[in-house]
């Protein structure tokens, strides 16, 4: 059994929490640091999200409890640390997770900056322990159907593919433009497509942007993703919108030799097979909710744990990745040229 420590009893706290009960005996949170002492004795009502269940009381009895960090990453019932917390407390927590010897979770992004990003990898590292990031997409289903069929190539070779991620303005986020804060549209929410298509195509050698910058951050943008390979055409779209009637939607169309997998939350399209005979399939894909994505999450870094094999999913270096591109792109739109990668 793993021993788990949660930093942050927030939003994504409780989501990660409800999921481990999911996961049976192979994990077990035995400690909590939060600051708000009423979350920390297990009064969560005043959380709340755009999924999952409203926060209710709930019982924490046996759970170590900790206010401060420094203290909790000390704990030596904790084997990994599970980062919940807002993204600047990133680097720093894991790193000190790290160095006390503990395998990290952190939930995405990795950080705010690919230097920060670059520490937390090194880190591990230097204490033989696992650094992984909370990119949860592929494991909710569509994503899940895309990334397995790229996989075990049953429709030929990946041709390229677009992807979107758009919301209107996330008012309930009051640090959401901040680049010190939430990081803004690109580090928030299109770092899912930017971690996806590196998991997909590998890492590209360019990036070309262009869109619209809300001060130092993206504010709405179109990336086109350069590849060694001039055939491979990949793009994608995302951020925010100013009309809050528009609900959030991610959606992809992804070509291959055989065929075109396509996927839209808002258009109520399901994932839907395009193949080379004309026929329009519909795959069944798992069931359940939100949280079951966040449980398959939880369970993948409890094998790469469990293991000691790092996760092709979860591994903090990809996320690094991710974080990469995203900083890319956002030079690309400010400076209205192509930048190279690396």
């Amino acid at each position: 059994m793993i021993r788990v420590g949660i930093a942050g009893i927030g939003f994504m706290g409780m989501i990660h929490y409800l999921a481990y009960q999911r996961l049976g005996n192979r994990a077990k949170v035995v400690a909590m640091c939060e600051k708000d002492r009423e979350r920390l004795q297990g009064d969560w009502r005043s959380i709340k999200g755009n999924f999952g269940p409203q926060g209710t009381i709930m019982n924490l009895e046996g759970i170590a409890k900790y206010e401060e960090l420094e203290e909790f990453v000390k704990d030596p019932n904790v084997d990994m640390v599970d980062i919940c917390l807002p993204p600047w407390l990133h680097a720093r927590t894991a790193i000190a997770a790290l160095k006390a010897g503990k395998h990290v979770l952190c939930e995405k992004p990795i950080a705010l900056r690919v230097a920060d990003a670059e520490q937390m990898v090194r880190a591990a590292q230097e204490n033989d322990r696992q650094l992984m990031v909370g990119q949860v997409l592929p494991f909710f289903p569509p994503y899940r159907f895309a990334y397995e069929v790229a996989r075990d190539g049953r429709y030929g070779k990946l041709l390229g593919g677009h992807f979107e991620r758009i919301i209107s303005d996330p008012l309930w986020l009051k640090d959401f433009w901040d680049p010190n804060g939430c990081g803004g549209p690109i580090v928030d929410l299109h770092i899912h497509d930017a971690h996806f298509i590196r998991l997909l195509f590998g890492m590209p050698r360019a990036v070309r942007t262009i869109g619209r910058m809300r001060g130092e951050v993206a504010e709405f943008y179109q990336t086109q993703f350069l590849f060694d390979d001039p055939k491979l055409v990949v793009s994608a779209m995302g951020g925010v919108i100013f009309q809050q009637g528009r609900p959030f939607n991610h959606a992809y169309e992804i070509y291959f030799e055989k065929a075109t997998v396509a996927y839209d939350l808002w258009a109520n399209l399901p994932v839907t097979v395009l193949t080379e005979d004309g026929r329009v399939e519909r795959p069944e894909l798992a069931g359940g909710d939100e949280i079951d994505a966040f449980a398959a999450e939880l369970s993948e870094a409890l094998t790469a744990v469990e293991t000691g094999q790092p996760s092709a999913l979860l591994d903090g270096r990809l996320a690094r990745d991710a974080l990469l591109l995203g900083e890319k792109e956002t030079e690309s739109l400010r400076t209205g040229k192509e930048i190279a990668i690396g």
